[in-house]
């Protein structure tokens, strides 16, 4: 379904015109019937795919499927208030990456696999530097998601407020950094299972509030 919403318009018209007798003319715009089209066939793919999810939890199986995966649910009301839509959100292409680590992040969640929190702070990242490039606030010289954040903070810019800037500072100063570097002599970083699930459950809810307010 992707690859056939993703293929150009105009290029399907000219592949039908080479085909279509010349005496015959359909009426309507053939755009706007190539966009019906694929709105129809994508709803259907969508149906399909909550008639599956609606058939896994009637059946009491704790899994969800989403953009190509299925993977576990662990908690009902965070599925349906924070997990559910932010896969609708990230669906879009432009979105993949933070896609692609969010996926990571639950399946090392699931299997007890390592660092599942950093890959969650990656996807978290990544949207806050999509926004920052789309804004055409990006300047060249950061040199991490702190300076990232202060893109979208800044007084001119106004994306989030001050104590939202903080906050998710604090968040990658506490959770993704040490994670994310090298320990050297010191104790390896790590975080328990809640500890884990409330990182990528507070990147999820970031990402989809933010993608949201674009």
């Amino acid at each position: 379904i992707n690859a056939l919403n993703s293929e150009p318009i105009d290029q399907i018209l000219r592949m039908r015109a080479q085909f279509q007798r010349p005496a015959l003319r359909l009426p309507g715009d053939p755009e706007e019937g190539i966009r019906a089209q694929r709105k129809a066939r994508t709803d259907a793919f969508n149906r399909c795919a909550d008639e599956l999810n609606a058939r896994f939890r009637q059946a009491g199986y704790p899994l969800h499927y989403h953009n190509g995966f299925i993977q576990v649910v662990t908690d009902d009301l965070v599925q349906r208030e924070v997990e559910s839509p932010f896969w609708a959100l990230v669906s879009d292409p432009q979105w993949a990456n933070v896609d692609l680590d969010m996926k990571e992040a639950l399946d090392l969640r699931d299997s007890d696999g390592r660092e599942p929190a950093f890959f969650a702070a990656r996807a978290l990242e990544s949207t806050i530097k999509i926004i920052s490039d789309k804004k055409g606030w990006t300047h060249g010289k950061e040199k991490g998601a702190h300076n990232y954040i202060d893109n979208l903070a800044s007084k001119t810019n106004a994306f989030i407020d001050p104590w939202e800037s903080a906050s998710l500072k604090d968040f990658f100063t506490h959770v993704r950094n040490p994670i994310g570097h090298g320990a050297g002599g010191a104790e390896m970083p790590s975080l328990s299972r809640p500890q884990t699930e409330w990182a990528i459950e507070f990147s999820m809810s970031w990402v989809k509030n933010l993608i949201r307010r674009l």
